[in-house]
């Protein structure tokens, strides 16, 4: 991406170049078929930028790409730039948050021709008062022709959360995996999510889920918020483990040594002993690299 500023004190136009902020993808062909290969689809279909191609890909990536924060643990350094989100993500079959794994998503929309504009968002879900924005959202236009062109589209959540794009507009409401999702907007929030949960009595109640507002975001207006989710003692992401992956009907996440399985026939749950993590992190999250300090 590039933008064209004029000195107050010069009529020289420079120009000056995000490299890591860029609306454009540098993705090769192979990374392009090595990343079909990471998710799971075919390296070799028709990858026509449609609505129903870009179901496809966040499905696959909230089922195959863990949500995880070993490398905070570890105090590793967290790279958003493009070429190090593909070397984590598919050359070594990491995962990441939402600032990497929906940082990486974008990239390789813009590589399949998709226009991407990203957001930045509140998470609400949960929250007693108006919390910083520091959640990582893309929004999505499919090919010309197509009715409602636009989507939201979102894989870096741990939490319960749609796994196929929402549609962009008021009012939208999203059926899918036993869940229900609905896009509002309002005043002060702008663009609202929230999903449909039970009350104690059994009756439908929409809760807010997060919000964001269409100021378009570049890749270095995400690095002060992941800083400081990586730094900050107050992040939530720097006290233990916090991995969680997609499946058709819920989800499983491990949380500190505590593993669970999210289902449609409930929750079950196992503390796990310091042995037995190595293990789960290879069979469940699809994570084989050495995670050892």
């Amino acid at each position: 991406m590039f933008l064209h500023l004029t000195p107050q004190n010069s009529h020289k136009e420079k120009e000056i170049a995000f490299t890591c902020g860029k609306s454009y993808s540098s993705m090769t062909e192979i990374q392009i078929a090595s990343t079909l290969s990471r998710i799971g689809l075919d390296p070799k279909r028709d990858l026509t930028p449609t609505a129903e191609l870009l179901r496809e890909i966040q499905y696959a990536f909230c089922t195959t790409v863990p949500y995880e924060n070993i490398d905070i643990l570890r105090g590793i350094p967290l790279s958003l730039c493009e070429d190090a989100l593909y070397d984590k993500i598919v050359t070594r079959r990491r995962g990441g948050y939402c600032f990497e794994i929906n940082g990486f998503l974008a990239a390789f929309l813009r590589a399949l021709g998709y226009t991407v504009t990203e957001y930045m968002a509140r998470y609400l879900r949960g929250e007693t008062e108006i919390p910083m924005r520091r959640h990582r959202v893309l929004g999505v236009e499919t090919g010309a022709g197509e009715p409602h062109s636009r989507f939201i589209c979102d894989a870096g959540i741990g939490q319960a959360s749609f796994r196929y794009p929402l549609p962009f507009y008021r009012g939208a409401i999203s059926k899918q995996c036993g869940e229900c999702y609905r896009v509002e907007k309002e005043d002060f929030f702008g663009w609202v999510i929230s999903d449909c949960r039970k009350t104690p009595e059994g009756e439908d109640e929409w809760r807010r889920f997060y919000s964001f507002t269409e100021e378009p975001q570049l890749g270095i207006d995400y690095i002060m918020p992941s800083f400081w989710c990586e730094m900050h003692p107050d992040s939530p992401f720097r006290g233990a483990y916090m991995l969680s992956i997609k499946t058709a009907d819920g989800r499983k996440t491990l949380d500190g040594n505590v593993y669970r399985i999210f289902s449609g026939d409930g929750v079950t749950e196992r503390v796990l002993s310091e042995e037995e993590i190595p293990r789960i992190l290879s069979e469940v999250f699809g994570i084989t690299e050495s995670i050892s300090e």
